[in-house]
């Protein structure tokens, strides 16, 4: 993106889409069923997740932050509820995530060694310091970064004393087993982004870990879906009484219309993940016709100069017979 093109994505989500007296490129208004309301409301993983191992690719939905502005200056006199929306979008993607974590904990459980209860138990206490350190690691890098030393130092101290109960922990545990078996890597889900963490992993591999847009882009998507289901039954009971208010049955019926035709474009976790997968998959058939069509436009380039050179010797070759024909 180039310096303009910043610059006007800022003066969109600042002013909305009237800016200049003009209209948004895609010819819609922020309450139109194409426009994704959980982009409005700032959470959809679409966004939350780009560039990272589950990019789901673009959004079936329309994203222009200068609909997010309009939205944002309307719901300033007009209670539009798309906080209910984006909680169902929310909670089918979260709900397919946590059962893929389930599935990833299933076959860890069928395809690694089995542990007795009480090597288990040990394994548990040296995962358990191993994520407490790397998180610590990460918001104190954080901290570090936003100019907060002395607080960023604390974690340090912290991040240490806890190296050392891992320590502890981890000769429990290589104690408890064969030598054979403590070196075998043992794997877990990460609850949060489904990840697989490794009991062998460094701090600085578990600092990167959840301190990763990943993890931290599914922290938000989780916060933000708590945050909204706290509220979910008042939001409810309020949308309720103002349909009532504003046409009773009929209003509410088309309401209903209006969520059943646009409910299959918030989709869960499997579905985008297919869509993630067609993605990458256009994204390789783009590039390889890219490179096809540049080694064919350099076989061509190649072709053309070994004409030329052919057209010129015989041009040269002719003029040199006339040369000895007139002597």
């Amino acid at each position: 993106m180039t310096a303009h093109d910043q610059m006007r994505a800022m003066l969109d989500q600042l002013m909305g889409t009237g800016r200049n007296g003009e209209n948004n490129k895609f010819q819609v208004k922020f309450n139109d069923p194409k426009v994704c309301k959980s982009f409005l409301l700032g959470c959809c993983p679409h966004e939350i997740l780009t560039s990272t191992r589950m990019d789901l690719g673009e959004c079936p939905k329309i994203h222009d932050l200068a609909l997010r502005a309009d939205f944002e200056k309307a719901q300033q006199s007009k209670d539009y509820f798309y906080d209910l929306d984006a909680m169902e979008h929310l909670q089918a993607f979260i709900g397919d995530c946590d059962r893929r974590t389930e599935s990833a904990k299933q076959r860890l459980a069928e395809t690694q060694e089995e542990l007795s209860a009480e090597v288990a138990v040990k394994a548990n206490s040296v995962h358990e310091l191993a994520e407490q350190i790397g998180q610590k690691l990460a918001k104190a890098e954080q901290l570090g970064e936003e100019g907060f030393v002395e607080e960023s130092m604390k974690l340090m101290e912290e991040v240490d004393e806890l190296r050392k109960k891992k320590l502890e922990a981890e000769q429990e545990y290589r104690n408890s087993m064969p030598a054979s078996s403590y070196q075998q890597q043992k794997l877990r889900v990460c609850e949060v982004c489904s990840a697989y963490l490794g009991i062998h992993d460094n701090d600085r591999r578990l600092a990167d870990h959840f301190g990763g847009k990943l993890h931290l882009g599914f922290i938000k998507i989780r916060e933000k879906l708590s945050e909204l289901e706290k509220t979910s039954e008042k939001r409810k009971e309020e949308k309720r009484n103002v349909t009532r208010d504003r046409g009773g049955d009929r209003e509410r019926d088309r309401e209903e219309r209006y969520r059943e035709r646009h409910r299959e474009q918030y989709v869960g976790g499997r579905e985008l993940d297919r869509r993630s997968k067609r993605h990458r998959s256009k994204s390789r058939e783009r590039r390889d016709k890219d490179k096809d069509k540049d080694s064919r436009s350099r076989s061509y380039r190649s072709r053309s100069r070994s004409r030329d050179r052919r057209s010129h010797s015989r041009h040269s070759g002719s003029g040199n017979d006339r040369r000895r024909d007139r002597d």
